[in-house]
């Protein structure tokens, strides 16, 4: 595996977005674009090699694409309670839609993709209370919208209580020493004889993770929390945010 300096790392960077448009080596998705990059720098997935790698990150995304960019998992607190698993999954779960199929009969999911935005159509939403310092998720039977009566039932006289959150000192933690720093690439796309080609167009390289405005930035909407999880598997509770709004975290930007 090669070794890079930021400087190396620049260079690199540069070159390959000098190459012009190039054949995805991965299938046709999001996370394409970034693992096709990482293989033409000659890096593993998610191992940035140059010196205090752990102050630095690399992403990279479509220009075109609506999709999040993925920040961190980290579950909610109580942790002793295990939130998802324990609670989320089992008292407000539904019928996972391969129950019976793939899955056992009484497999349940508890997928949810929120922001502060307003409530769900399940009625979840995110709240910011600045007072406790905390980040948290909200019930409301009188705001679902989907139209499930079996599982509206099942939900009627629950109560989210108490409620799973986030404490801003656990997510400056987190976003400190997974965000600090990052590498940031945008890459046009479009397909050549049926194949999806990436062209690397703008590279940022942005410092100073600013925790200040990532709290602003789940206050604003742009911040999403998205639950994945089925009965028997929880694939972790992820932070994730529009792609534009990466670049206004951090203190120092600069564009190659």
């Amino acid at each position: 595996m090669k070794t890079y300096t930021k400087k190396s790392l620049i260079k690199a960077l540069i070159e390959i977005r000098d190459k012009g448009w190039i054949p995805t080596g991965r299938k046709n998705n999001d996370g394409g674009v970034g693992n096709t990059l990482e293989d033409l720098l000659g890096i593993e997935e998610n191992n940035l090699p140059i010196p205090n790698a752990t102050e630095w990150e690399l992403k990279a995304q479509k220009k075109n694409t609506t999709s999040l960019i993925t920040l961190f998992h980290i579950e909610p607190s109580p942790r002793a309670y295990k939130f998802v698993p324990s609670i989320l999954l089992p008292e407000f779960g539904w019928t996972h839609q391969e129950a019976g199929k793939k899955y056992p009969s009484n497999e349940k999911s508890f997928r949810q993709t929120i922001n502060t935005s307003g409530y769900s159509n399940r009625g979840f939403t995110v709240k910011v209370n600045r007072g406790d310092r905390k980040i948290l998720i909200d019930f409301n039977h009188s705001k679902i919208t989907d139209n499930h009566p079996e599982w509206i039932n099942c939900v009627a006289n629950t109560t989210l209580q108490p409620k799973p959150y986030w404490g801003f000192d656990d997510l400056y933690h987190k976003a400190g020493t997974k965000l600090h720093n990052c590498f940031f690439v945008q890459a046009e796309t479009k397909k050549i004889d049926g194949t999806l080609h990436f062209h690397y167009q703008e590279i940022f390289m942005l410092k100073r993770f600013d925790l200040d405005k990532f709290i602003n930035a789940i206050e604003y909407g742009n911040v999403y929390i998205d639950f994945d999880a089925r009965t028997g598997h929880n694939h972790g509770t992820k932070f994730r945010l529009r792609r534009e709004a990466l670049i206004s975290l951090y203190a120092e930007v600069r564009k190659y």
